[in-house]
């Protein structure tokens, strides 16, 4: 509360005067943000500000005497609140990275304020009654996207209750308000726990599997992973687990109200799955055949630590636990392929992987990376800043990279918009400033690698953009199919001719062509316990928004029940249990649609096995023209599924995927 106060008075002292960042023009740099003059007191009066201005021009909206038309309502709608547009695209990235509890108190009273703005803007009748005229007219003078973003407005206004009573909505404008604050709060007590985590331990949760891996002592080991599966479960004051049972309360009412049997149903029913049937019965088909791979993978591990127990270091009668699986693996993996984990990652520093995947950007679609210095950054001491353009000079994006874990950062990896890309009113094509952000190590394992170039894969689905309206642009694209971008550019990590101009120790020595058949060969390896722990966690999201009432329920016997229903294994536990699924339960907006990395998977699979089919190889440049525009540049500006037969020309085959995982 002292917090909360203090940045009140301060907030009141900075709308006093006219100095506030958000509320001049930023020249700076390709605009970018000017983050040394941004002060923890600009935010909350340039939102207020920035709402009032927002407000005003729908009103202007509203009250055009003109009949409704795209140019003179939808258009308009497109490119208001542009004060907000720049807070929120400092604030939600700046407290995801340098939290603070200064900037904690101003989250708790942004929330309810953006809530309770985003409710007005859902229930004003008036306005949708103009983009109803305009989404019932005849649409045949607009193009393609603009009937995509009309079709997304007049949708939000029917999904989100605009034909509610006045009582109803007023329960949903106080569900949706709860909603965002319970899911702030749980995670930062997830950011809370893990830091606990990594006083009691020394290292960051980020680093927890290469510690499971390569730590001996299996105590140290048991005792890592319970207090990495109990985070948000610790019966302190970080514990998630009322808050999640709130949370689900909140969001099957809201489903509830909107006519939907379920917070599942109602998620999905947008989607490109559209029914939670369609998930269940696609996550059953993969997890029963990873299952069984897993199965035989236990059977090697455990004849690893048979080889323990008759060298005297386990007690006899030993058998693989959650705690054994990566250290046996390892075991196992350098039995088969002789490939350790050490020796790879000396070959890839970060900033040689950052090489790489900008390298495969040049070669895949002309881009050019150039590191600039002297603009302002969020972090200068963490944070590197890059140019991209053409070859002819002009600018694609500005992107920021934020690789390794600190305390003040939240977990995991992830990319953001700072500023989308759009065409302004004066017809300039305003570049997007995009940010990815990791919890990486300076000398990455083959997983860190395969991050980094999976979160570069959304930037480049942002920065690559060409759409004229906001609401479609870059990677605003439904749920289920933005990660098949990122997954995509996964595919060019680990090929050969990358590798040769990027993977160099520090004495400059190439990857050795013994070393990168080693890491394609073992590429299938463990892929029956990494797709059974992905599945499982993408089938708990799903049990827990198909209930219809958490009443009653008890977290752990939910998730045992789940687990034996589903066919998972004892040693193997869900990826993310649910007091620490950030992505479901924390405001990541992956709630009924974790399971969206495995569809996307689908089809990023597919589509880079007709590269692979390719007569000039994987780095056809003709193909990869297609595939940028068809999808990069076009964003959410058509379906899905029209824009995959566009490339392929067939619907996605699901063996691609299945293949590469090991699984067929």
């Amino acid at each position: 509360m002292k917090h909360t106060t203090a940045i009140l008075a301060m907030s009141l002292l900075a709308a006093s005067c006219n100095c506030n960042p958000f509320l001049e023009e930023w020249n700076t740099p390709y605009g970018i943000p000017p983050f040394e003059k941004i002060k923890t007191e600009h935010y909350l009066p340039a939102i207020e500000k920035g709402i009032a201005q927002q407000k005003a021009e729908i009103e202007a909206i509203i009250s055009n005497p003109a009949a409704p038309t795209f140019d003179n309502t939808i258009a308009p709608l497109e490119l208001s609140g542009e004060i907000l547009s720049k807070v929120q695209g400092v604030l939600f990235n700046v407290a995801e990275t340098d939290q603070t509890p200064e900037l904690d108190a101003v989250m708790e009273q942004a929330i309810p304020m953006l809530s309770a703005h985003g409710n007005d803007i859902s229930f004003n009748k008036d306005l949708y009654a103009r983009v109803a005229a305009v989404y019932h007219a005849d649409q045949s003078a607009l193009t393609r996207e603009q009937q995509m973003v009309l079709k997304s407005w007049f949708d939000s206004f029917e999904r989100e209750g605009i034909g509610l009573s006045e009582e109803l909505q007023d329960e949903l404008r106080t569900i949706n308000t709860r909603i965002a604050e319970l899911t702030q709060k749980i995670g930062n007590n997830i950011l809370a726990e893990s830091n606990a985590f990594k006083e009691k331990f020394g290292f960051s949760v980020s680093y927890y599997p290469s510690r499971m891996t390569t730590t001996e002592d299996r105590e140290l080991r048991r005792q890592y992973n319970e207090a990495y599966r109990l985070r948000g479960h610790n019966g302190n004051e970080y514990d998630n687990r009322e808050l999640i049972k709130e949370l689900l309360t909140m969001r099957i009412r809201k489903a509830n109200i909107l006519g939907y049997e379920s917070s599942a149903a109602f998620t999905l029913s947008n989607k490109m799955a559209a029914t939670p049937e369609t998930v269940d019965n696609f996550l059953q088909g993969i997890m029963d055949a990873a299952v069984a791979k897993a199965k035989l993978e236990l059977k090697d591990l455990q004849a690893f630590m048979d080889k323990d127990i008759k060298a005297g270091k386990l007690p006899k009668g030993s058998k693989i636990e959650q705690w054994d699986w990566w250290y046996y693996a390892e075991k196992v993996r350098r039995a088969k392929y002789d490939l350790d984990e050490e020796q790879v990652s000396k070959y890839f520093k970060a900033e040689n992987v950052l090489k790489g995947v900008f390298t495969a950007a040049k070669m895949l679609y002309g881009v050019n990376a150039e590191k600039i210095e002297g603009v302002p950054s969020y972090n200068p001491e963490c944070v590197t800043t890059w140019k991209l353009t053409y070859d002819d000079g002009s600018l694609v994006g500005i992107l920021t990279t934020d690789l390794f874990p600190r305390s003040s950062k939240r977990g995991g990896a992830w990319m953001n918009n700072v500023r989308n890309q759009y065409v302004d009113a004066q017809g300039n094509d305003v570049r997007p400033i995009i940010v990815n952000v990791g919890n990486l190590n300076e000398y990455m394992s083959i997983d860190d690698v395969s991050t980094t170039f999976h979160e570069f894969g959304h930037a480049l689905h942002g920065l690559l953009s060409k759409c004229h309206y906001p609401s479609v642009s870059g990677t605003s694209v439904k749920r289920d199919f933005v990660e098949m971008f990122s997954q995509f550019n996964e595919n060019w990590a680990f090929q050969p001719e990358l590798l040769a101009l990027y993977a160099v120790n520090d004495e400059g020595e190439v990857i050795p062509q013994e070393l990168v058949d080693k890491i394609l060969a073992a590429s299938k390896f463990n892929q029956g316990f990494a797709t059974t722990e992905l599945c499982a966690a993408s089938m708990l999201d799903m049990r827990w928004h198909e209930l219809t009432s958490v009443e009653g329920v008890d977290i752990d016997e939910f998730e045992a029940k789940v687990a034996r229903e589903i066919g998972l294994i004892p040693e193997i536990t869900f990826r993310y249990q649910s007091t620490y699924f950030n992505h479901i339960f924390g405001g990541s907006g992956y709630d009924s649609g974790y399971y969206g990395y495995l569809w996307a998977e689908v089809l990023d699979k597919d589509a880079f096995s007709i590269f692979e089919a390719s007569p000039n190889g994987v780095w056809d440049k003709e193909l990869a023209l297609k595939f940028k525009q068809t999808f990069l540049e076009r964003g959410g500006s058509e379906e899905p599924a029209v824009l995959y037969r566009e490339f392929a020309g067939r619907e996605p085959d699901s063996r691609a995927m299945l293949s590469k995982r090991g699984l067929l």
